[in-house]
């Protein structure tokens, strides 16, 4: 049995949401590794994995090892760590995983990688990485990739101006390791979809193409071109694709991927406001997230308590918003979903959410009644539960784990 809160995602919104994007990245010539950080849920992923991608993309090791182990097969055996790795062991691990030390290896047959890609930004990070690879098997080597990663100043990580970048990729050249790009986050760039802001991050993707063109002569093959995606889709699809030229003005083959992760479920908040997708021509993508909770209390006129608190629900960019009630019956069968509206989350605890309604209002919020609400950045509200249910309308199609 499932009780309050709980974590709904609706199949129709994200089929849609799914189909959307790879489209929308298909017509523009670009590859897709979605992040899977938004959700780190093997059927998800499963979803996302059929419709074309590249491969996955994660923000640490330990999500690199999950989604190793999650055994999709194709797709699922390409993953992107889109940022530095400086554990030594990390590195260890990731070596044997791409099949160094086959004879004694401590990574397990299911973790096993066809490639994985990493970022350098520090002269540090080239080094350790070099010396963890140092003797392995020439196929293993081919299957670890190096993008130089390249930030902004006062970003967030990544070298902080293209010299510094094709300093860093010469450096892995010369370390014997397989540079395949430049990457980097343009949401350092920008925290909004102003002219101005747009603007900025389109010329972030303009240094991103100057430092590829740079170290055109160390890749072996068209240079990766990688930005995330979610916030800036449309800036980054229509400038990182424009081809360039070395220092002979030659044209320089290129692969642009995107990693893109929010899109598969979008939400009521964050990703509804700054959404690049109907800036790009695309259908509009739809919420699939409902968090779903009880009334616990309605102490006095115009507040209404329900049991969804912080340990349930995102709050770093926007409280949750109250989209619908429904009552039950005897049988705790729900009734009729009625629109909520004029009601407004002002304040969480830890698993209380207090609510301000109007006392003259028809329809009022009683106990027991149930209220699904929007959420605001999905990937803090995904990491809050272990399941959620996939519904069409009111029946559940599936289950699916999250993982830590």
């Amino acid at each position: 049995m499932f009780t309050w809160p709980l974590l709904t995602l609706d199949e129709a919104a994200l089929d849609h949401n799914i189909a959307t994007v790879a489209g929308a990245f298909a017509g523009a010539g670009v590859e897709h590794a979605p992040h899977v950080k938004t959700h780190l849920s093997r059927e998800i992923w499963e979803r996302q994995s059929a419709s074309g991608v590249w491969g996955a993309t994660v923000a640490t090791p330990a999500q690199l090892r999950t989604v190793l182990g999650w055994g999709v097969q194709g797709s699922g055996r390409r993953v992107f760590l889109a940022n530095e790795i400086v554990d030594p062991r990390d590195i260890a691990w990731l070596r044997s995983a791409l099949g160094a030390d086959t004879a004694d290896s401590t990574a397990a047959a299911d973790t096993a990688a066809d490639e994985v890609w990493v970022y350098v930004d520090s002269a540090r990070g080239v080094d350790l990485l070099a010396a963890g690879f140092a003797g392995a098997a020439p196929e293993a080597v081919a299957r670890l990739g190096v993008l130089v990663e390249l930030g902004v100043p006062g970003g967030r990580t990544g070298a902080r101006s293209v010299p510094d970048a094709v300093a860093l990729a010469h450096r892995v050249h010369d370390a014997g390791l397989r540079l395949v790009g430049i990457a980097g986050y343009e949401g350092s760039v920008a925290s909004g979809t102003s002219d101005e802001e747009l603007g900025a991050v389109g010329r972030w993707c303009d240094e991103v193409r100057v430092a590829g063109a740079a170290i055109a002569g160390l890749v072996d093959g068209p240079v990766v071109l990688s930005a995330g995606g979610s916030t800036f889709a449309d800036v980054v699809v229509r400038r990182l694709p424009v081809p360039v030229q070395d220092a002979a003005g030659e044209d320089v083959p290129t692969r642009v991927v995107l990693r893109s992760g929010a899109y598969v479920t979008h939400d009521h908040g964050h990703y509804l406001r700054v959404d690049p997708w109907t800036r790009l021509g695309t259908e509009p993508l739809r919420p699939a997230i409902t968090i779903w909770a009880v009334v616990l209390s309605t102490p006095e006129p115009g507040l209404v308590i329900c049991g969804l608190g912080r340990r349930d629900v995102s709050f770093d960019i926007d409280l949750p918003t109250p989209l619908v009630a429904r009552t039950p019956d005897a049988a705790g069968r729900l009734g009729e979903a009625r629109p909520l509206a004029g009601v407004q989350v002002t304040a969480l605890n830890d698993q209380h959410g207090y609510l301000a309604v109007d006392p003259t209002a028809e329809g009022a919020l009683r106990p027991g009644d149930v209220v699904g609400f929007g959420i605001s950045h999905p990937c803090t509200t995904f990491d809050k539960y272990r399941t959620a249910l996939v519904t069409r309308g009111d029946d559940v199609v599936e289950q699916v784990t999250i993982d830590l």
